[in-house]
């Protein structure tokens, strides 16, 4: 399991690979479209209205 951030709220979630997909489920409660990865030494983000790495 891996923790991802809202950027725009700072919301921390784990991701899809977990049992409860929280960094998704935050994305579809509120519709804050862009999060980060939260692990050390790793610096990509993901916009889920693209389903992309931006």
């Amino acid at each position: 399991m891996q923790l991802r951030l809202c950027l725009d709220c700072g919301h921390v979630g784990c991701c899809d690979s977990s049992p409860f997909q929280h960094a998704t489920a935050h994305f579809k409660e509120t519709g804050h479209p862009v999060m980060r990865t939260f692990e050390p030494g790793e610096n990509w983000r993901w916009c889920f209205v693209d389903g992309s790495i931006v």
